[in-house]
């Protein structure tokens, strides 16, 4: 079992930057494709982005595609969402997931057995 905790959200204007990161403890990090979805009000958790338990791909919802970068750093058991461009529809709650399945480059939410509480980000026009 693995916990995860987001952090790094917050308020940014259209345009800007911001870094997400989700730091795992418990079962080592490393066996774990991780992935990023998001939830803005209203609204169904949708896939964002995710990466495999070693971190030489990438796999991106076509939204946030060119604009968000998934990586990993599995010494500091933490995976990041560095998110550039930021676009007042990228507002959304912003969940860490992760999954020991075989394929890594899943958008099914139900793939994923591990879940972040979430961080809050929130882009003004």
């Amino acid at each position: 079992q693995v916990q995860l905790v987001e952090s790094g959200g917050g308020l940014v204007q259209a345009g800007g930057s911001l870094r997400l990161s989700c730091a795992a403890s418990g079962r080592t990090f490393s066996s774990y494709n991780m992935g990023w979805f998001r939830q803005a009000p209203g609204k169904e958790r949708e896939f964002v982005a995710a990466t495999p338990w070693g971190g030489s791909n990438t796999y991106y919802t076509d939204s946030v595609k060119g604009r968000f970068t998934i990586s990993r750093d599995n010494a500091k058991s933490t995976v990041y969402l560095q998110m550039n461009t930021l676009k007042p529809e990228d507002t959304a709650v912003y969940y860490c997931a992760a999954h020991t399945g075989r394929t890594w480059n899943v958008r099914v939410r139900a793939e994923y057995a591990y879940w972040g509480q979430g961080t809050q980000v929130t882009v003004s026009s």
